[in-house]
């Protein structure tokens, strides 16, 4: 029987060297904590090292500061804390260990949402992941654990009715017709090209038992054991954040009542909320997100000010680092962790509102001075 060689090496010699890094991991990792958290693994045998492999490959953009490090269960957060705990609180605006999250689908909270003018807001989407608990997430889980959580996933999915009722496509077993079809419609994700992604361990064994289903009406999405265990999308033409948001709520609920009843709830607790692969993700891991016409305001020095005040981003409407084509943005919430799923959605729909007035403002050649939001 061969024996690991690893532990007969000092951590000093296995400490990566991470002088040229501009990531989140990076900025809290030291040579004594990793020492020892090298110590300990989870129960289903993840490590420090494979926690921090995706940083260590990719150093991150001097513009962009990326998280570098992933999850590979539920466990991890609490063995490797030391590290989590300060990564999280910076990613997370002052996320403190004690703090604890609010979870609020309750769509009768949200305040107006239907409104939205579509000559400027052209469609409304929200998504989040959920990841099932008994399972290890993504980077880490077994070929015979993602077609488990497929079967569970299918099943789960197949009890949906009214105007959720829909259909599951396996990536491995999709028809020339159905690929080509999915792509027009923006839906399909194919093998991760991210090195992000890549060096977290999340492309292997693909297509196997990844896939995609969505509502006869093109306006309900599940992808299946892509980046989390499931990422459900609601999403429509136009600026009725309601409507998708009251969707996104009510099928969520469904599937999530559907995984308890056979055994396996969502991964979530008081602190991090709904636990994801990704620690920018936790809490929420909501992105409710518009495509909106500013041709103007996007042109105004003060357009990344609004924006910051509105706790919102933008990315080009390809997703992130495409650039904006002919005025159109994708803005959505910044936040994921510590305000409520509620609270994400209303800071969208109150803030594209304000920027479509600004807009419509420039168009007639005055001033938004006089609409400059306070920080929120």
């Amino acid at each position: 029987m061969a024996t690991l060689t690893v532990k007969q090496l000092p951590a000093a010699d296995e400490y990566p060297d991470l002088t040229k890094h501009h990531n989140h991991m990076a900025a809290v990792l030291t040579p004594e904590m990793y020492a020892t958290l090298r110590e300990r693994s989870t129960p289903n045998g993840y490590t420090i090292d494979h926690v921090i492999q995706t940083g260590v490959d990719n150093p991150g953009h001097p513009f962009i500061m990326t998280v570098g490090c992933v999850a590979g269960d539920e466990e991890t957060y609490e063995v490797f804390k030391e590290l989590l705990d300060p990564v999280i609180q910076d990613r997370h605006g002052g996320y403190k260990p004690s703090d604890k999250h609010k979870t609020d689908l309750n769509p009768a909270n949200l305040k107006g949402g239907d409104d939205l003018d579509p000559n400027y807001v052209l469609s409304s989407r929200v998504r989040t992941g959920r990841s099932i608990r008994g399972f290890c997430l993504p980077p880490h889980c077994s070929r015979g654990e993602r077609r488990a959580i497929e079967k569970l996933s299918v099943e789960a999915l197949d009890a949906l009715d009214g105007d959720l009722k829909g259909k599951y496509y396996a990536l491995k077993n999709m028809t020339d017709a159905e690929q080509q079809q999915l792509i027009d419609d923006h839906f399909l994700f194919d093998k991760p090209v991210s090195p992000l992604l890549l060096a977290a361990g999340m492309a292997r064994d693909w297509p196997d038992a990844r896939g995609i289903w969505h509502n006869d009406n093109k306006t309900f999405l599940v992808w299946v054991n892509e980046e989390d265990h499931l990422r459900v999308i609601s999403m429509q033409k136009g600026g009725n954040m309601r409507e998708v948001f009251t969707r996104f709520c009510t099928g969520l609920t469904k599937i999530e009542s559907l995984f308890k009843a056979k055994g396996h709830p969502f991964m979530w607790n008081e602190h991090l909320g709904y636990v994801l692969t990704c620690p920018s993700n936790l809490g929420t891991g909501l992105r409710g997100g518009v495509h909106v016409k500013l041709p103007n305001l996007s042109k105004h020095a003060k357009f990344d000010e609004v924006l910051k005040k509105l706790r919102l981003q933008k990315r080009g409407t390809g997703g992130v680092d495409t650039a904006a084509v002919g005025g159109v943005f994708d803005i959505s919430n910044a936040d994921r962790l510590g305000f409520s799923e509620v609270e994400l959605v209303q800071m969208v729909v109150d803030g594209v509102k304000l920027l479509v007035d600004m807009e419509k403002q420039l168009e007639k050649g005055g001033s938004i001075d006089g609409l400059m939001p306070a920080q929120k």
